[in-house]
């Protein structure tokens, strides 16, 4: 499968008249040859020629023999040390994996996840150095999940589904936002996850409506919405959903919107299908809020796609006019925020299928009210 993944990476690269790339101990890196890092201040660069050579790997010393022993690519690694730098290694990397037919194109790099530390050194290590962004090169091969992907996301569903049943069940007036976030941690880890998907969010009342609400000590009362926003992270791969639920009878405006955000949620997953688009998907549901008159209180994109890390593409919002193939992995999750009231999300995790989608999560949709 690591074989397959490479090969295509660097047929992709050589399409597109690149000398390689230079990919930075993080998700890309992880698809590619199965290596997890450390994310720390010391220089670690793969650098993938887009001949079809060995790649070469510039690695501390304390992370060779672990990541000679693990790798499912074959490499040639140029380990350095504290006391010397990685000045060396980084020069005798670029130069192994570059002959003269490859260092007059342009060397792809990671916008998103290279620093200024790495820049700086390969700027120095390949004088005249010419770079161009690698991400959209990479993220289209990562958009389509084969099955060991999928059954990976699928257990990470099953995880969070299950921590989220248990958490909601364990909510009450006087508790915290704080304190039910520690406990869907728990839960989530007692599940079965690896780790989180991300730092879960517990939106309560008027926090609600803020999308990115950080986790605060307001108390839940009675008729609070409670937007519960989680996933679960197993073997690399991750879960993402959000549910909405009421402590108590809401007002009858906040059930209003609920309904009106549950059919927009129905409306962008009845769209989805091969070769549908992004836009397609955010037109459908966002049309739904629209026609309702809350159109100005939907204040982000439909959805994202998601894997190995929870921000993936493609993005379900207009001008995303890629059309999408069979296993494209991706949230639907429309929302309704009133500033000073509430707010109101719920989102699913879909996947193309040969003959239309599927819904991976399951968990309910219908307002689960509990007792005050």
């Amino acid at each position: 499968m690591a074989a397959t993944r490479y090969n295509r990476f660097v047929a992709a690269l050589a399409k597109a008249r690149l000398a390689g790339v230079a990919l930075m101990p993080d998700a890309n890196l992880a698809y590619l040859s199965g290596l997890h890092f450390h994310h720390g201040k010391r220089l670690t660069l793969a650098i993938i020629p887009a001949d079809g050579s060995t790649p070469c790997m510039v690695i501390p010393a304390l992370e060779h023999t672990q990541a000679a022993a693990t790798s499912t690519l074959a490499m040639r690694y140029f380990p350095w040390a504290d006391a010397t730098g990685p000045a060396e290694a980084l020069a005798a990397a670029v130069a192994a994996a570059f002959g003269p037919e490859l260092r007059d194109l342009p060397l792809a790099v990671e916008h998103t996840s290279m620093r200024v530390m790495e820049l700086r050194a390969m700027e120095a290590a390949w004088p005249g150095i010419r770079t161009t962004n690698a991400d959209p090169l990479i993220a289209e091969l990562r958009m389509v999940k084969d099955e060991a992907e999928l059954a990976r996301i699928e257990a990470a569903v099953r995880i969070v589904e299950t921590a989220l049943e248990r958490t909601i069940a364990q909510i009450q007036v006087g508790m915290s936002e704080r304190q039910l976030s520690k406990i869907l941690s728990e839960e989530i880890m007692a599940a079965g996850a690896e780790a989180e998907s991300f730092d879960n969010l517990i939106g309560s009342g008027p926090n609600g409506a803020n999308p990115h609400h950080n986790n605060g000590d307001r108390t839940f009362r009675p008729g609070d919405l409670i937007v519960i926003d989680c996933g679960a992270r197993y073997q690399g791969y991750i879960s993402d959903i959000t549910r909405t639920v009421a402590l108590g009878e809401p007002v009858p405006e906040a059930r209003r919107v609920y309904d009106l955000v549950l059919a927009a949620n129905e409306a962008g997953k009845g769209v989805c299908r091969p070769e549908i688009t992004g836009a397609e998907v955010d037109a459908a549901a966002r049309g739904v809020i629209e026609a309702s008159g809350y159109g100005e209180y939907f204040i982000h994109r439909t959805g994202h796609g998601f894997g190995m890390e929870t921000h993936e593409l493609p993005n379900m919002m207009a001008g995303s006019d890629e059309p999408l193939a069979p296993g494209t992995t991706f949230t639907v999750e429309p929302g309704i925020y009133l500033p000073g009231k509430f707010g109101v999300r719920i989102e699913d995790d879909i996947v193309i299928t040969a003959d239309g989608a599927r819904s991976l999560t399951t968990f309910r949709r219908d307002l689960i009210v509990i007792p005050a």
